[in-house]
């Protein structure tokens, strides 16, 4: 009877152990420091390993020799894969992490350095009193879907481990600023991917439990399947699974409609899938791999090399490497006031902080993390069922009506971008379309100035072509958008006002094309692989 009692008790223990272990995670000051190191200096190493290579290959894979040398990292500390999600970094550190969206945006609009695509978008909308959430909206960001938020999400990540909730929501206020849909689930599938790589070392178990974040009906979390199921059945050539999700999803994007060009977060995304997992966990096989996969390819690599880091620790990267980190340890990222070393420590410092606040607790040099069931967000589509179908020139003179001289302009690097600008008021322009979504192309420039747009006849939206901050201009952006319209016929009227912002130079307004789109069935949504 004793010996029966004995059992009991120690099956009782030993069940009440397992149950603890099932609902928190423990590791060492010592080691979460090391895991965090190691997920700032893979995204230092991955981006300057790819940056030579960014979007020069473009709907095909990059099969030229890619030259780089661990002393290429120090150029990480000029690269926006850092420098733009540090900044929000300084945003929780001089106002708080619970800091309203607003002031996240201040910081991207205000901080004086380049951005592009959704991030431009976004700190022009600042400039326009456009603000977040709406700023990220498919109805005021046309680049709504684009990488953005997916390349400077890592630090929320980084300081999540094994919390892929707390994650999603810091990840909820900051990715709205620039992104919405699969832009949005772009950076909140690369945060989970690190918020499970502390604890977890298996790459398809990585994946696999950060897609838990994401909604399974998003596109994003559908081409993330197809990359899994294209690596059970490819499982030695990488090469094939590529061209396969290219035939598939390659053309599946707003931003870049009628080009080879696709920085879309999940394409992009599922190549930093498609290097880890045919990457086998070695470093400069997933660097070389993702990489060749081409588009954004130093934004990429620079993922899945923060994956890698996480998930093994600054430790255990290449010793040249390792010392390439450290002689630049304590110079500071362009723009902002943080270095490598302070980024890591102060990445420790949030992370004890949202431990302690979801449950968890620091015993002696242990952390004990409680663990947290993934509950993605809410389904968001940004541009459903638009398909591109064509284009026009402002050149094409026979599809714009022109009222007073639209004179020919050639501006941006080399004078390459060709326009015709109205300044006058009674400066219009007119076209009409076939079709449910239209976008109007031309220059945000320092001598930009404002038109009322009209659609069908009705006052649908003031726009405002100045841009010169961070002292930088744009050409041949998106200058206006309208989707979800009836099918048929439909007109727009530019009309010039002659207004602009004081900072503004002129009141000129600069268009180069229009971009037309039809409603229909996408082609990932009928798509077949070739062995299916």
């Amino acid at each position: 009877m004793k010996k029966y009692l004995f059992f009991i008790l120690i099956l009782f223990f030993g069940i009440s152990c397992t149950t603890e272990n099932k609902e928190y995670r423990t590791i060492s000051i010592e080691v979460l420091k090391d895991k965090i190191a190691g997920g700032w200096a893979g995204k230092m190493i991955g981006v300057t390993y790819g940056f030579p290579t960014e979007f020069v290959a473009q709907g095909h894979i990059f099969e030229d020799s890619i030259r780089w040398t661990p002393d290429d990292i120090d150029g990480s500390l000029w690269q926006d894969d850092l420098y733009v999600q540090l900044s929000f970094m300084m945003t929780m550190d001089k106002h708080g992490v619970d800091a309203p969206a607003k002031e996240y945006q201040k910081s991207l609009a205000t901080a004086g350095f380049s951005l592009f695509h959704a991030n431009a978008q976004a700190q022009k909308n600042y400039y326009d009193s456009i603000f977040p959430p709406m700023s990220g909206h498919p109805d005021y960001n046309f680049h709504a879907d684009d990488i953005d938020f997916q390349i400077e999400s890592d630090y929320i990540g980084f300081m999540c481990p094994s919390m892929p909730n707390q994650a999603v929501e810091l990840a909820d206020k900051v990715g709205h600023i620039m992104n919405y849909g699969d832009g949005y689930y772009g950076g909140v599938f690369v945060a989970a991917l690190y918020a499970e790589a502390f604890f977890e070392s298996n790459i398809l178990s990585i994946v696999e439990h950060a897609l838990k974040s994401i909604p399974v009906e998003s596109d994003y979390h559908r081409i993330i399947k197809d990359v899994i199921l294209l690596y059970e059945h490819y499982p030695n050539d990488w090469r094939e699974t590529w061209q396969e999700l290219e035939n598939k999803w390659g053309n599946v994007k707003v931003c870049g409609s009628g080009t080879d060009f696709n920085i879309d977060a999940k394409l992009n995304g599922a190549y930093i899938v498609l290097g880890l997992l045919y990457g086998e966990g070695d470093y400069y096989k997933t660097l070389e791999i993702t990489t060749r996969c081409g588009q954004d390819s130093d934004c990429n690599p620079s993922n899945a090399m923060a994956v890698l880091g996480v998930m093994n620790g600054l430790s255990s990267f290449p010793q040249d490497m390792r010392e390439s980190i450290t002689n630049i340890g304590d110079s500071t990222f362009v723009n902002t006031n943080y270095t490598f070393n302070k980024a890591v420590e102060n990445t420790y410092q949030y992370a004890v902080k949202f431990v302690k606040e979801r449950g968890g607790e620091i015993i002696s040099d242990e952390i004990k993390i409680k663990r947290e069931v993934p509950i993605a967000p809410e389904l968001e589509v940004s541009f459903p069922d638009n398909l591109f179908s064509y284009k026009f020139s402002i050149f094409e003179t026979d599809k714009w009506q022109f009222t007073n001289d639209w004179p020919i302009h050639s501006g941006g690097p080399n004078n390459v971008y060709q326009t015709r600008y109205g300044e006058k008021a009674g400066d219009e322009l007119e076209f009409t379309f076939e079709g449910t979504g239209i976008c109007l192309n031309g220059n945000w420039v320092r001598d930009g100035g404002k038109a009322d747009i009209y659609l069908d006849g009705t006052l649908h939206r003031t726009i405002d072509t100045y841009s010169f901050y961070g002292n930088q201009e744009h050409w041949h952006v998106n200058l206006w958008h309208a989707f979800n319209l009836e099918p048929g016929e439909h007109t727009v009227k530019v009309v010039v006002k002659e207004e602009k912002r004081p900072e503004s130079e002129g009141t000129r307004v600069y268009v180069s094309e229009a971009l037309i789109y039809k409603t229909g069935t996408k082609k990932s949504d009928t798509f077949k692989f070739s062995f299916q």
